[in-house]
């Protein structure tokens, strides 16, 4: 809507430059309705003749324009023959009631370079009027009890909380479902044909308990050999251990160390060089390899 279609012809000097500046023309969205705090768009759009440019530093600075109006922001944007000047402004008018206010005016010049010398012009944005409104009536109804000018909240329908919680429920499921798959993908609770991954939870729960507990972490790795192989499996029958379940071939140096420790530990009284041998860090280390190795046969 236009408020204010104010064509000037602006002769600022005589002769040759009277047509510099051709009209001079201001445009808002609406002229009405405007209240406390809003802001108010307005386009200028300037006339001219070919050649001449704005000069920017003629703008006028955003900030207070009076004690009821700001200027906020000021965008110009040009075209052969054409400046148009984008403002912002916002209103602080507490209005008591429907009226019109005007938006000051102000000058802007523009300059045409050749090869004469520079000639220069200005432009009066004209000043236009707005209407504004109070945000309420200067005297509403006159209530003895100062309560009645209050009003309820209004009423919000009640949320049903069984869909948030039955989607809750489900991924709570599928929560526990994949952990459960995680851990019987990992060994982590007991499981047929998984001998090694049981030797690895019994070690954990043995500890470190001195030269029994390293003698029952060595018997612990022998009842995972021999219920993976369904027989009793000596250092002697490695070869074809490993024959018979590739999967733990990678694993043959150290169960080689292993039969060797549980021959000194056993047989031959000799704990300390089993240990040695075979300290309680590789028999721990071993049996996850085992165990990895198991679970991905």
């Amino acid at each position: 809507m236009i408020l204010a279609c104010c064509a000037l012809l602006l002769l600022l000097r005589a002769g040759a430059a009277g047509a510099q500046v051709r009209s001079v023309e201001v445009r808002v969205p609406r002229a009405f309705g405007y209240f406390l705090g809003d802001l108010v768009r307005a386009q200028a759009d300037i006339a001219v003749d070919p050649g001449f440019t704005l000069q920017r530093a003629s703008l006028p600075a955003p900030g207070a324009l009076t004690y009821w109006l700001d200027l906020r922001d000021i965008t110009v944007e040009e075209s052969p023959g054409r400046v148009r000047l984008h403002l912002t402004y916002q209103n602080f008018y507490a209005a008591l009631d429907a009226r019109q206010i005007a938006i000051p005016g102000f000058s802007v010049s523009l300059e045409s370079a050749a090869a004469g010398g520079t000639t220069s012009a200005k432009a009066e944005i004209p000043a236009w009027s707005l209407g504004v409104s109070p945000l309420r009536e200067v005297q509403p109804e006159k209530h003895d009890d100062p309560a009645e000018y209050l009003r309820p909240d209004g009423r919000v329908p009640r949320l049903d909380p069984l869909p948030d919680l039955w989607a809750a429920l489900a991924a709570l499921g599928a929560a526990v479902l994949a952990l459960a798959a995680l851990g019987y993908d990992r060994g982590w609770f007991a499981r047929p044909g998984r001998p090694f991954a049981k030797a690895a939870r019994g070690l954990r729960r043995l500890g470190r308990e001195g030269a029994d507990g390293y003698r029952e972490a060595l018997r612990l790795v022998h009842r995972g050999l021999d219920e993976t192989d369904g027989r009793r499996v000596l250092a002697d029958d490695l070869p074809a251990f490993l024959d018979r379940h590739p999967a733990f071939r990678r694993e043959e140096p150290a169960l080689a160390r292993f039969f060797d420790a549980s021959r000194r530990a056993f047989f031959g009284r000799e704990l300390e060089a089993a240990r040695a041998r075979l300290p309680w860090a590789e028999v721990e280390a071993g049996l996850r390899r085992l165990a990895a190795a198991e679970r991905e046969a």
